[in-house]
């Protein structure tokens, strides 16, 4: 039965997709159908309906609505460009400054708005372009551009680790913020290294020299957006609050720096921005709703069990076991987006990783890693199409010049895979 109910699911989730269906709905009715097989429609029905309106309540996602609105009226209050003219002084005048630029603006801009999508268009839509203006390969601009795109999602605030936590049974999202905060960084690192090598190869022109007047209205007109990541992490590990108190608290520093501090927003904007934030909130819930229709047919029909003991059964050595979860979230990650990911394999590969020993942080951590490399890696990674229509070059194109970084970003994900302390070291210092 197992066998066949995991056919139908996979089958029915995969045509509705190919219709067209929306992904929360296919989530939902594949997840009803899977059931069917062990329970009469009437009480499959109750039965999902009731599981999916359980799922939505937990305090933690309260979360979730005010890091959207947060990060939207950072977005619509221009603080990109004061991102992006702070990161040219940090990028420095090096070789590949302006490359080095587009990371540390990608990163900063990213996790301000919990999108590699919106960090590669507002960053990276200044950056490409000028990289190319001053020389620069526009093949090199682009796989900078793409390769770092995704580095904000894993520096706190992420709503990829409230739903993690949400999922896995109450993993510290305090924890899972510190320690994505120490990868971001990280693979920002990562990436840089690659840009230099190549720049310095290729003899890429430095940066122009600000002057000193310059560089303090930089760094003066940057620190307020800057302090948003210092008073959530800093926030957290003082314990003056919480994560979920912090989300709240990042909507009303962001409305006081775009309304009162800049004023690059007024007012009459805020509607609109509330009800796109409210749209946003309502996917991402009725995602996690469907989500947990899925994570119980799949409990209910013993699927999690069957695939723990099919991977176990490759080999005992946990190093192998732990080789082929990263491959497969690789794979996952480059045809689905983060959250409806986290959402749908969350509860099957969890398990394992706990019989393996693997602390929950430390797995949040390289599964939400894996997820965010495979947006940008080929065929169908969101992340590859958006940062190729950004530099204005073709995907077949770009595969080449991302190959070194892709290989700086794999070994990362390794180091990460099998050095827990890398994800552990902090919160474990601060007791999280």
């Amino acid at each position: 039965m197992i066998i066949k109910a995991s056919l139908v699911l996979v089958l029915v989730f995969a045509i509705l997709l190919a219709v067209g269906i929306p992904i929360a709905i296919s989530i939902a009715v594949a997840s009803l159908a899977t059931v069917l097989f062990a329970l009469p429609f009437d009480i499959a029905v109750f039965t999902s309906a009731q599981g999916m309106v359980s799922s939505l309540d937990s305090f933690s996602l309260v979360a979730v609505p005010f890091f959207i609105l947060s990060g939207m009226i950072m977005n619509r209050g221009g603080i990109a460009n004061k991102l992006v003219e702070f990161a040219k002084l940090l990028g420095g005048r090096v070789p590949g400054s302006l490359a080095h630029t587009n990371i540390i603006g990608n990163a900063l801009f990213g996790s301000i708005s919990s999108s590699a999508i919106a960090a590669s268009t507002a960053i990276g839509g200044v950056m490409v372009p000028l990289q190319q203006k001053e020389g620069y390969n526009n093949r090199f601009a682009a796989a900078v551009n793409i390769a770092s795109a995704p580095v904000g999602m894993v520096i706190p605030p992420s709503t990829g680790f409230i739903i993690f936590s949400l999922i896995s049974g109450g993993t510290s999202i305090a924890a899972l913020f510190i320690s994505g905060a120490v990868v971001g960084v990280l693979w920002a690192i990562a990436i840089m290294i690659v840009a230099y090598i190549i720049a310095k190869k290729n003899n890429y022109p430095l940066a122009p020299k600000e002057n000193n007047k310059n560089k303090k209205k930089i760094v003066f007109d940057a620190i307020p957006s800057l302090l948003l990541i210092v008073i959530v992490i800093g926030g957290i590990l003082t314990g003056i609050f919480t994560a979920i108190e912090a989300s709240a608290i990042c909507v009303v520093y962001s409305l006081f720096l775009a309304l009162i501090y800049h004023r690059t927003m007024n007012i009459k904007q805020l509607p609109k921005v509330m009800v796109e934030a409210v749209e946003m909130t309502g996917v991402i819930m009725l995602l996690i709703a469907a989500s947990s229709s899925m994570s119980f047919a799949m409990s209910f029909i013993g699927i999690p069990d069957a695939l723990s003991e099919f991977v176990l059964s490759f080999s005992e050595n946990p190093i192998i076991i732990l080789l082929i979860i990263n491959l497969l979230l690789l794979l996952i990650g480059t045809v689905m987006d983060v959250a409806p990911a986290i959402l749908i394999f969350t509860p099957i590969f969890m398990p394992i990783a706990m019989d393996l020993g693997v602390d929950p942080v430390h797995f949040g951590m390289f599964f939400i890693l894996n997820l965010c490399i495979g947006t940008i890696t080929p065929p169908v990674g969101t992340g590859l199409f958006v940062g190729s229509s950004v530099g204005n070059v073709k995907i077949e194109h770009l595969i080449k010049p991302l190959m070194p970084f892709y290989i700086a970003i794999f070994v990362l994900l390794m180091i990460v895979t099998f050095v827990p302390q890398i994800s552990l070291f902090l919160p474990n210092l601060f007791d999280l």
